[in-house]
């Protein structure tokens, strides 16, 4: 059998792809930043308050809502814990529609999830549930 043989060996035909690589990852990096990303926001209405004074235990009964840290069980309704979000929100709506005068009590857990209470937030603004307090802790 013959074979010819070349005088150019078989890596000096194959290309170069470091300078397209660089212009892929420019070109990603381009449209990355120049993309129009849609972002969430919810409006809450915070008081003004001039002293800290103006910090007071509730007068009458309350409704407590806890957002805890746990994994299993992230709501609390007065002592009363839930770990799936439309138990929760069913038996909310069921005190709400019970004892209609009560405010509402909100105590989050200092290492609990934001993601928790901006849903709890969202569900009553829905629900046009106004009368809340959050919980604080004096400094």
């Amino acid at each position: 059998m013959i074979q010819s043989h070349s005088r150019y060996s078989e890596d000096e035909f194959k290309p170069d792809l470091t300078p397209m690589i660089d212009i892929i990852f420019i070109v990603m990096v381009f449209l990355l930043l120049t993309a129009n990303v849609s972002v969430q926001t919810l409006n809450v209405d915070i008081p003004k308050t001039e002293e800290a004074s103006q910090l007071s235990s509730p007068d009458k009964p309350v409704i407590s809502i806890g957002i805890l840290h746990s994994e299993e069980e992230k709501w609390a309704l007065d002592g009363v814990k839930f770990s799936d979000w439309n138990a929760f929100t069913t038996e909310l709506l069921k005190t709400r529609s019970t004892y209609p005068d009560k405010p509402f009590v909100i105590a989050a857990d200092k290492k609990a999830d934001v993601e928790s209470m901006l849903n709890l937030f969202a569900f009553m603004q829905k629900h046009q549930i106004f009368a809340t307090n959050i919980v604080m802790e004096e400094q």
